[in-house]
């Protein structure tokens, strides 16, 4: 199958890398920097310190034209309309299938735009750091949620589910809106939570203190997402935490890096359905606060 993947970032670099064991992949890229990079020194994979250097074809994103069946998303939320604006100028065919693979839900509005093509949401749960524009180092193994947003054409997803790919498994969920629920309560908690205090992940789970704010963060999230077992969820975002103890989660290393976090798709969504449902949320409102002002200081209001 032919897949587009639009975005350089970890995520999408990590996609590409798996994805052309089976497929045909073409990855699209904001920066000529990038593309060139990619062209003449190829994608360096790592993993466990073992480095693979593969050639990867790219092009810049202003060259995309809808061509392939399946165009995987995987750019940041903030970067999300620029994309969908491209997209509704390009888009030539009501065949093939767009997956977008963002963090929070406040981009399902955007989609709606494109309501002439077959549209999947998904959520990943890899560990990836990009070190270089084209090195990144797979961090930690994981699963990769999908389910159907709009539309009525599977074939894309049923052809990317065919043949499990090793160590990037492929699952396809029922509900977009519960899976990305449950991915949305890992993000709102987790991330703010070691951007502010400066740590890898694991630490929340170590530190009793900083266990004690994960929990009541918990408490208080769950609430305005109305999740229904709530035991189970805090299992698994105990688990997350575990698993991916030694990472630096996403927001922490945008702050290291001096880059626009994803804060308002993440926290500022969950703040919206508060407001809607008049809830309290004082650690959301808190953390949003902190997190915005850590971007204050770097130049990024």
């Amino acid at each position: 199958m032919k897949i587009g993947i639009i975005g350089g970032g970890s995520i999408g670099l990590l996609v590409a890398h798996y994805l052309m064991k089976q497929h045909e992949v073409h990855v699209y890229v904001r920066s000529k920097k990038q593309m060139d990079k990619l062209l003449k020194e190829g994608l360096i994979f790592e993993k466990e310190k073992k480095l693979i250097n593969e050639a990867v074809n790219v092009s810049l994103f202003s060259g995309w034209n809808d061509v392939e069946e399946l165009t995987i998303v995987t750019v940041k939320q903030y970067q999300l309309l620029d994309v969908i604006e491209k997209m509704k100028s390009s888009i030539t065919s009501e065949n093939g299938t767009i997956l977008f693979l963002q963090n929070g839900m406040g981009h399902l509005k955007l989609l709606n735009e494109l309501n002439d093509k077959t549209i999947a949401v998904g959520t990943v749960e890899h560990g990836a750091n990009k070190i270089k524009e084209n090195h990144i180092i797979h961090t930690g193994d994981g699963l990769i949620n999908i389910a159907l947003y709009q539309g009525m054409n599977e074939s894309e997803l049923a052809e990317l589910l065919r043949v499990p790919i090793r160590n990037f498994p492929f699952d396809l969920q029922k509900d977009y809106n519960e899976m990305l629920v449950q991915k949305l309560i890992v993000n709102a908690i987790i991330n703010p939570l070691t951007a502010v205090l400066n740590v890898n992940n694991g630490m929340l789970l170590k530190n009793p203190h900083y266990h004690y704010l994960f929990k009541e963060f918990f408490k208080e999230v769950s609430t305005i997402l109305n999740i229904k077992d709530k035991e189970k969820t805090f299992r698994h975002l105990e688990g997350i935490a575990r698993k991916t103890a030694a990472n630096r989660s996403s927001m922490l290393k945008d702050l290291d890096e001096q880059r626009q976090t994803e804060i308002d798709a993440i926290l500022g969504f969950v703040l919206e359905e508060a407001r809607g449902k008049l809830l309290n949320a004082p650690f959301s409102e808190n953390f949003y606060h902190l997190i915005k002002g850590k971007e204050y200081e770097r130049g990024k209001n």
